[in-house]
């Protein structure tokens, strides 16, 4: 069985932390609970305007992840400042996502087709300091070649419209799948690595961890709500059996 790795995000945690203006719960001790809980990385999106992830948890988590033996994905809109931020904290890697204010959470991929004399340049420097650059970008053949002619190692596919057609039961979400699966054999035939991520939770887990080119899941939202539930440990221990029972073909 091929493993597939899970990225834990703990940018949530810090959401809570924020509501109240409080110290607690911290975030950091969250990313030591789910390296514990079997978690392969930690995953954090330092925001323009800071609404959750801070400086300081930057910071915090390049220490924590660094002493435990664990990547550090940093998530991060194309501008000066994040580039700054990455080249001064050297993590593992760095996603390059879309970043709007107003938005509630990530919308859609990147687009890197567009932007690609923006976009270029900072994927080469951040490759020169020694991090894997990943591209966020929806499943579209035209983006997944961009990706690589940017210079990125990595291409993680957003998942979220094929995970809200599960809960919404559109007769839309095969053909959205498909279109996932179609993308990431793309992906993989260009030397690109493969990861998905962006609303996965126990129902459509399943479906994303069955198609062989993904080698990761980012997954955050869903897991710091079960948390509230079931603690932190056990939603991630669960969400990891999942991953596995799809990779060994068992049926959901």
């Amino acid at each position: 069985m091929n493993r597939l790795r899970l990225g834990v995000n703990i940018d949530h945690v810090a959401t809570v932390r924020n509501a109240r203006g409080e110290g607690y719960p911290d975030p950091v001790r969250a990313a030591e609970v789910a390296v514990a809980a079997g978690a392969d990385g930690i995953t954090a999106h330092l925001r323009e305007d800071r609404r959750h992830i801070s400086d300081a948890d930057i910071d915090a988590l390049a220490v924590i992840t660094r002493r435990r033996g664990r990547p550090l994905n940093l998530e991060m809109a194309v501008t000066m400042e994040m580039e700054g931020v990455a080249l001064a904290h050297l993590p593992h890697a760095a996603c390059l996502v879309p970043e709007r204010r107003e938005e509630v959470t990530t919308e859609g991929g990147l687009d890197v087709a567009g932007g690609h004399n923006t976009i270029a340049p900072v994927a080469r420097r951040l490759s020169e300091a020694g991090i894997r650059v990943s591209c966020f970008i929806d499943a579209d053949p035209e983006q997944v070649i961009a990706a690589k002619a940017v210079g990125a190692q990595v291409v993680e596919l957003h998942t979220g419209a094929y995970c809200q057609a599960v809960r919404e039961h559109s007769p839309d979400a095969p053909q959205i799948l498909e279109r996932l699966r179609a993308a990431a054999t793309q992906a993989a035939s260009l030397g690109l690595e493969v990861h998905a991520g962006h609303g996965i939770d126990f129902e459509t887990v399943k479906a994303i961890a069955a198609i062989p080119e993904v080698a990761e899941l980012n997954i955050g939202h869903f897991l710091i709500g079960e948390a509230i539930f079931t603690g932190l440990g056990p939603a991630i221990q669960r969400m990891r059996a999942l991953m596995d029972e799809a990779r060994a073909g068992r049926a959901a």
